[in-house]
């Protein structure tokens, strides 16, 4: 069957076009995205700004026709960190179901990180043994881990990219206070429930997924996109260390120079950059393999795997 999954992101809103089936890997046929970057709509009550709502709104209704003319039975619409933290969440999901028919269902970050962990269990398969899953979105880190398809643990921290770079990199570049300030935070939040991780002993496999985790991967000498999804990508916690000072000297047209990097979120390279080496670090981990399947993939193979139930 041919599925929409509408993925309302804190940087991104982004409808994918797959056509899927129990037993096979979901096949894109289509992408249509924008950059929302609903994580900087944000007021100073944390409410979704009027601009933010009217983005979003008209975003989704572009979206739905797309899903239709490409011939989707049906569309999975869901939203992460940026609407989920929001005070005014419901308000603004009540008026995009009111103006376009289309009903968003917030995830929490726990299922967020639970169905991530599913997609690279699926990617990687059971000869990964255990697996360790870290996702820097634009709002939130995700981080799970387990020996099955369902995580031992999954849990999310307010640590997204967007959101550091909205709050520390408003001006043009922090000074050397701010980023100590950054770092300490950082560190600090992970290693609060790192022992969730920790206790279960070392992981077989670490890998992480998300456009942050791409784009540093891509600057520390990962293959481009275009060698495709098979082609073998790390993130090297001693080449990110090397290249983090560089980051820092960078005017955000500089960084977005980098080879994968876009200009639109250039600003948030050294947050990110600086809350995976945070990972790294605390779950001593020398390398994060990159995964090309993420949320967006986890919530399609769930998706498929209740209607297989339903079927039998």
């Amino acid at each position: 069957m041919r599925l929409g999954v509408l993925d309302i992101g804190s940087n991104t809103g982004h409808l994918l076009v797959v056509d899927a089936h129990g037993g096979a890997a979901p096949l894109p046929a289509y992408s249509y995205k924008q950059p929302l970057r609903l994580a900087e709509h944000l007021d100073e009550r944390g409410a979704v700004s009027r601009a933010g709502i009217d983005a979003l709104t008209a975003f989704t209704a572009d979206a739905l026709l797309v899903a239709e003319d490409k011939g989707c039975a049906d569309m999975l619409a869901f939203a992460t960190s940026a609407v989920r933290d929001a005070v005014n969440s419901d308000d603004v999901l009540t008026h995009v179901q009111e103006q376009t028919g289309v009903g968003i269902e917030v995830l929490s970050g726990e299922d967020e990180a639970r169905l991530t962990f599913l997609a690279v269990r699926r990617w990687f398969g059971w000869s990964a043994g255990r697996l360790a899953v870290f996702d820097i979105g634009g709002g939130s880190l995700e981080i799970a881990g387990g020996d099955d398809e369902a995580p031992d643990v999954a849990w999310s921290l307010p640590l997204g990219a967007a959101r550091l770079a909205r709050t520390y990199f408003a001006k043009d570049g922090p000074d050397e206070d701010d980023l100590k300030q950054l770092r300490k935070q950082i560190r600090a939040t992970i290693a609060q429930d790192a022992g969730h991780l920790i206790r279960a002993g070392s992981p077989d496999r670490a890998a992480a997924t998300s456009k942050t985790f791409r784009s540093l991967a891509r600057i520390c000498g990962a293959a481009p996109s275009a060698e495709g999804p098979l082609a073998r990508r790390t993130l090297p916690l001693e080449e990110l260390r090397h290249w983090i000072p560089k980051l820092v000297a960078m005017s955000r047209e500089e960084l977005a120079g980098l080879p994968g990097v876009s200009a639109d979120r250039a600003h948030q390279i050294v947050p990110g950059a600086l809350v995976a080496e945070a990972c790294m670090d605390i779950f001593d981990l020398a390398e994060l393999e990159i995964c090309p399947w993420a949320l967006r993939e986890g919530v399609i193979l769930e998706r498929l795997d209740q209607m297989s139930v339903l079927a039998s």
